[in-house]
């Protein structure tokens, strides 16, 4: 076996954006960071590729949303490449024919909601207000060190008492819709504002994304408010993409780590942590060769950071079960198109529309159904469909004249196939959306020049995240916070010495976010490495 007697304040294991940004705090403070990334690129899930000659995919993920501003100030990351592009608005069609449009304008909205119930459009002013003060009054825990209530220590205290005199504060109205909003269904919390299906629909599909629930399951209510707590230039729950797909995001970071002295390595295997005495010293690589570390922290999910990177013997038996019964079960799959022009959508009357998110959910039950076929090992038939086409925003990620979409799909199960091989699910789950997209856009194959289908089993494959899930682990009340990835170990630490945490699997969770990431530096620094 080689040594290498390098002498690294840091080794992050790990290049996906929550372990760059942490790499670029420590980087930032004086410490002499490595980041180790087993692919040719960093990103994680958030990397962008040229799958097919002249177009780019945005292969993972799609959407940016939850980056805080105080990141993008702190890293700088505009100066390293970061730029968002606003994406305003969403089409929805119905399957007969009619459509729910959701404009950037505020009173189109509101106009297009009268056209399908006149209720609907005089309380949708205060459900917003309501949304908007709900993720006012969460955010600030997403800031927040979680302490564990059975030991919290002197620091714990403090930031339990805190927490009371935040919630005390909201005010009764607001501490009921809050507790509602944790526990409810996405559907039943809508339904309680709402009369018009489709527009309960476009908005519980959010409900849905990173867990293997359907919009009637309880707790999604609660998922739905995680994805309004992001902002974009000041403007709340608001969505945009980044020039030149999520990657740019990622590589901002990365330049922006680098340039405070931070090195990364693509192509680098991590096999192990090693352990001495109960203290981690250093990574064995799988090519045999060791680098040394006064600490190592890892961007990875919590099974990979506990039960394969680390010996069992060196956990307490109470984390090995924590760890084992921790929920993935990642439910979504992608499917990237080359197109030869702009698909149309007969129902789409405003074809400014093509520049926003498609959603293919017309109804609650149709929903509910996509998520029956899947929670029996299966994949959605008639599949929820998240459909971007980037190259109308930025026309640099196609050729002239033709355009890329990116769709993301709910559900497909880790589990699939019940019946023939992987390759034979992997065709059949493509056509199942494409199939689906087609009712809605029927000329949509005619215009495919070519087509990269992800199933949530390739993604672990291929970025290493447990059973394909994108959050590192699903989204529920029972795995945020204190409790996110184990009660005890949610500090970012973990019980053997100068070895922390990262990933979205910590507080505050999944999305292109970076706090997770943020929040490690901190608590490491503060450790004094």
């Amino acid at each position: 076996m080689n040594t290498k007697t390098n002498k690294y304040d840091a080794i992050i294991i790990g290049g996906g954006h929550n372990g760059l940004t942490a790499a670029a705090y420590l980087a930032k403070a004086g410490k002499q960071v490595l980041v180790l990334e087993r692919r040719h690129l960093v990103g994680g899930a958030a990397v962008s590729e040229e799958i097919y000659p002249g177009f780019t995919y945005t292969v993972y993920s799609y959407v940016v949303s939850l980056l805080p501003p105080e990141i993008i100030r702190e890293l700088e990351l505009p100066k390293h490449g970061l730029q968002i592009l606003p994406l305003e608005g969403s089409f929805t069609p119905t399957e007969d024919g009619n459509y729910f449009a959701n404009y950037p304008d505020e009173d189109d909205t509101l106009d297009e909601i009268r056209r399908h119930s006149r209720r609907d459009a005089a309380i949708y002013p205060v459900f917003s207000n309501m949304m908007y003060e709900l993720a006012r009054a969460v955010k600030p825990i997403l800031t927040m060190i979680p302490p564990d209530p059975a030991n919290p220590g002197l620091s714990g205290l403090r930031t339990m008492s805190a927490f009371g005199k935040h919630f005390k504060s909201l005010g009764k109205e607001k501490l009921y819709w809050l507790t509602k909003i944790m526990t409810m269904s996405a559907s039943d919390f809508l339904s309680e504002w709402f009369e018009t299906d489709v527009l309960i629909a476009s908005i519980a599909q959010v409900g849905t994304i990173g867990t293997f629930l359907g919009p009637k399951s309880p707790g999604t209510a609660y998922v739905l408010l995680h994805y309004y707590l992001g902002e974009l230039d000041g403007a709340t729950s608001s969505w945009g993409i980044q020039k030149g797909g999520t990657g740019g995001v990622s590589e901002a970071i990365a330049s922006a780590a680098r340039s405070h002295g931070a090195e990364i390595r693509c192509n680098t295997s991590v096999e192990q942590v090693t352990v001495k005495n109960g203290r981690a010293v250093g990574v064995a690589l799988d090519n045999g060769d060791e680098i040394s570390a006064k600490t190592v922290i890892s961007g990875c999910d919590p099974r990979v950071t506990f039960r394969q990177l680390v010996d069992e013997k060196e956990l307490p038996s109470e984390l090995v079960v924590a760890i084992d019964n921790f929920k993935f079960r990642g439910s979504s799959g992608k499917v990237n198109l080359a197109l030869d022009g702009l698909p149309d959508y007969p129902a789409m009357q405003d074809k400014a529309l093509i520049r926003t998110m498609q959603e293919i959910c017309p109804s609650v039950d149709y929903l509910e159904q996509a998520y029956d076929d899947a929670k029996y090992g299966s994949f959605s038939k008639r599949p929820l469909l998240g459909c971007l086409i980037p190259s109308v925003v930025d026309p640099s990620m196609a050729p002239p004249g033709k355009h890329v979409m990116s769709i993301f799909v709910q559900y497909a199960s880790y589990n699939m196939p019940r019946h023939g091989d992987r390759d034979q699910q992997r065709d059949a789950f493509g056509k199942a959306v494409i199939d689906t997209l087609a009712e809605f856009a029927p000329n949509i194959k005619d215009l495919i020049l070519h087509q990269q289908v992800i199933t949530p089993w390739d993604i672990e494959q291929t970025v290493g995240m447990t059973e394909g899930n994108i959050s590192h682990g699903e989204l529920m009340i029972d795995q945020l916070f204190f409790m996110r990835p184990t009660p005890g170990w949610s500090t970012y630490r973990t019980p053997i010495r100068n070895y922390y945490q990262c990933g979205s699997g910590t507080h505050p969770g999944g999305g292109i976010m970076g706090t997770p990431g943020r929040l490690a530096a901190s608590e490491i620094l503060k450790d004094g490495i």
